[in-house]
């Protein structure tokens, strides 16, 4: 019996739709969609923005393909995307968050990653993904939008501070005390069930495995 043929990799269906091959194009959209719609749903707090960013986001990725170089992953490339989108989607709905200036750098900044023990840990580390999710949902959107950009959207500290225009200690204060506030959520409605559990599973977006 012949073996099935395996899947292409992110690069070669890339250089295919590049080449303006829409079946390529097509399966890179459907392998990256769930994962990118997860990132906008995590971002804007709810389903129905959710859909718009995710729709923008595909379509900025077919007008910008032609200038992917391949400096990155093509899901690194597409989560960043699908991020832009999500914070152009608060920003037209006027909700974008204004972070208070209590957090700041400076010798007498609050080290929140000593004081929580759980601050720490990334979203993909803390349980139940459906778990998370209604966690993150009742985050004020100050502590949610950074810790999402982090964990899921994967900027930087310096791109996520430039996102949201605040001060890079003010970023690194907010993701301790956001992923401390879902750890602590999530201890106590049992989501860290999982948490050494055998069963492997990335749930920072929509469970699929790392890139």
């Amino acid at each position: 019996m012949a073996s099935m043929a395996a899947p292409l990799d992110d690069r070669v269906l890339v250089a295919a739709a590049q080449g303006g091959d829409r079946g390529a194009l097509d399966q890179l959209f459907r392998r990256h969609y769930d994962r990118v719609h997860a990132v906008c749903r995590r971002i804007t707090g709810n389903e129905a923005d959710a859909a718009d960013a995710a729709q923008e986001a595909m379509i900025a990725m077919v007008r910008g393909l032609d200038r992917f170089d391949g400096r990155s992953s093509f899901g690194t490339w597409a989560y960043r995307i699908a991020t832009n989108a999500s914070l152009d989607e608060l920003r037209r709905r006027r909700r974008r968050p204004v972070l208070a200036p209590r957090d700041h750098d400076g010798p007498h900044a609050i080290d929140l990653e000593h004081a929580d023990p759980n601050a720490g840990l990334r979203i993909d580390q803390l349980g139940d993904r459906e778990l998370i999710d209604a966690a993150l949902a009742l985050l004020p959107d100050d502590f949610r939008l950074p810790v999402v950009l982090r964990d899921v959207g994967d900027l930087d500290y310096a791109e996520i501070a430039e996102a949201l225009q605040v001060p890079i200690g003010t970023v690194k204060s907010r993701i301790a005390r956001g992923r401390g506030m879902l750890a602590t959520t999530l201890s106590r409605t049992g989501g860290n069930r999982e948490h050494h559990s055998e069963r492997p599973n990335n749930v920072s977006a929509a469970g699929d495995p790392p890139q």
